[in-house]
């Protein structure tokens, strides 16, 4: 059986991916993090340490209390900067970003498109970098961070709740129920086990480089597990014996956290 005939699809459905270490190789807030530096958006100091703090939130998770707090600095620390600046990061920061994809989750996106179904990517990201990277990537849209804007500054606040968690079920619901969408029919694509909840909300959840705990939850339950590499031209790896035919197998502004949600369209 073709990789394109195990996707076919059945009805309304999308894809979703996870940005950082399923989509790209690597932590999108770094990218992000240095071109804010460049342009004298970021202290040096203050680049390191949420650097730091944003591997520490990503790779060991966070209970709400830590989340509130990250998502209060990051938010804080935006207050008075001109969307337009943020915005101008892109020339930089999206060329780095296609440089990072993995070239299996490309030929996945092909194989999705080919099937008839809408791609997203879904990361707490600001919508002012997920929304065009989706555009780069040719994708449907993209689903991250509305800060709220007056003015034309950020103010601080956000127009919607966290996307860390239970937050991106939230944003996939909401849309599927706009655009019609029948999440049982629907695909999900992340490494890390804080996005248990946006694999559990979908019919095909997929592991993807899953970090232990996912990997493990991920064997348990028959999880379809692939191995995204750098440099390899093999689009799938499985290492779970009963996938069966179900299926083929995000960076904080100022290099913080990942927060927000939303979804913008092409």
């Amino acid at each position: 059986m073709s990789e394109l005939s195990r996707i076919a699809s059945t009805g309304p459905s999308a894809a979703f991916f996870d940005l950082d270490r399923t989509l790209i190789a690597g932590a999108s807030a770094f990218t992000v993090g240095i071109a804010a530096w460049r342009a004298d958006l970021l202290p040096a100091r203050r680049l390191v340490l949420d650097g730091y703090r944003a591997l520490r939130f990503r790779f060991a998770g966070a209970t709400d209390g830590v989340t509130d707090r990250a998502r209060d600095r990051i938010l804080a620390s935006v207050v008075g900067v001109r969307r337009d600046d943020l915005v101008a990061l892109n020339e930089d920061v999206v060329p780095r970003l296609l440089a990072k994809v993995r070239p299996e989750a490309r030929r996945l996106l092909e194989l999705h498109r080919h099937a008839g179904r809408a791609t997203y990517i879904v990361s707490a990201s600001p919508i002012e970098l997920v929304a065009p990277l989706a555009t780069a990537l040719a994708m449907t849209g993209g689903i991250g961070t509305v800060a709220e804007v007056v003015d034309g500054m950020y103010t601080g606040q956000l127009e919607g709740p966290l996307c860390y968690g239970e937050g991106k079920v939230t944003a996939i619901t909401e849309l599927a129920r706009w655009d019609g969408l029948d999440l049982s029919q629907c695909y999900a694509y992340s490494d890390a086990a804080s996005d248990l909840p946006m694999l559990e909300a979908v019919g095909h959840p997929v592991a993807v480089n899953p970090d232990g705990r996912l990997a493990r939850i991920a064997r348990e339950r028959h999880w379809p597990v692939v191995t995204f590499r750098r440099r390899t031209k093999a689009v799938i790896r499985r290492t779970t014996a009963a996938v069966g035919t179900m299926g083929v197998a995000s960076a904080a502004f100022a290099s913080g956290v990942h927060l927000g949600r939303t979804h913008l369209r092409r």
